[in-house]
């Protein structure tokens, strides 16, 4: 770089950029120490969710879903599974996919655990104008979009 250009940490881009990751990181650890009671991480928590709201979901699903490997996938869910708080079943019509459901503890926990991150939200939130939050969410869905759609180009 010359001196006649300006440093990345000048421009309004980067600090967006950098105020997201921060906001993202600190999320996390705040969900992750909120959880803590629950013995769940915010990866269970993310499966959990997911099979609360699509019950019978497909691994593949699920895993494309949160923007994870099967790899992850396989460490996480026999976890869940020996905790009692999922089970897998196979497919009816093709033996090949296994589907994803929750079990009673699974739920009671789920339910358990989705109060407390929506008191963490609400607490975190609060003074923001609902106008914008939801400002802020649509940026960040263009934001994921165009992620996603680089993400998608690359593997072609």
């Amino acid at each position: 770089m010359n001196k006649n250009q300006s440093l990345p940490w000048d421009h309004p881009r980067f600090r967006s950029w950098i105020a997201v990751a921060r906001a993202c990181q600190l999320m996390q650890q705040s969900l992750t120490r909120s959880l803590a009671d629950l013995d769940i991480k915010p990866p269970h928590l993310d499966i959990l969710v997911n099979l609360y709201r699509f019950e019978g979901i497909s691994q593949q699903q699920l895993a494309r879903k949160l923007l994870v490997g099967r790899s992850n996938m396989s460490m996480l869910l026999p976890q869940m599974e020996k905790r009692g708080l999922i089970e897998r079943r196979g497919d009816t019509r093709d033996k090949r996919v296994l589907r994803l459901y929750l079990t009673g503890e699974g739920r009671r926990l789920t339910e358990a655990a989705m109060a407390i991150q929506t008191d963490l939200i609400e607490r975190t939130l609060s003074d923001e104008p609902i106008e914008q939050c939801m400002a802020t969410a649509d940026s960040m869905e263009r934001i994921i979009a165009r992620l996603l759609k680089d993400l998608r180009d690359d593997d072609d």
